[in-house]
C-alpha cells in the first residue's frame, strides 16, 4: 500500500510539472491555457513536488504569492509523506521495536 501512495505522488508530480510547462508554452503563444483550478487540483492530489519544480524550472506563476507559497507547502507535505512511508524519521525520536 505504501508503494502505491509513493507511486501516486510521483505520477501526479510528473503530470503537474508537465502541466506547468505546457501552460507556460501556451501563455507565450497566447493560446488556450490550463485553468488554474486544474493546476491546483493536481498539486493538491499529490503533485505538489512537480508543481513547485515546474514553477521554478519554467519560471511560471512565480509572481503569484498563492502559487509560490501554496505549491511549496504542498511539496513539503508530499516530501514528508514519502519520507514517513519510507520509514525515515527526522524528528529526533526513535521508537524501539521489539
Amino acid at each position: 500500500m505504501y508503494e502505491l501512495v509513493i507511486w501516486w505522488i510521483l505520477f501526479c508530480s510528473a503530470w503537474s510539472c508537465i502541466l506547468m510547462g505546457y501552460d507556460k508554452r501556451q501563455a507565450k503563444r497566447k493560446k488556450r491555457r490550463v485553468p488554474e483550478k486544474t493546476l491546483w487540483l493536481f498539486a493538491i492530489m499529490g503533485g505538489g513536488i512537480g508543481s513547485y519544480l515546474g514553477m521554478q524550472v519554467f519560471r511560471h506563476k512565480t509572481r503569484h504569492t498563492s502559487f509560490r507559497i501554496g505549491f511549496l507547502l504542498l511539496a513539503l507535505i508530499d516530501i514528508a509523506i514519502i519520507l514517513y512511508l519510507l520509514g525515515l524519521d527526522f524528528t529526533g525520536t526513535r521508537e524501539i521495536r521489539a
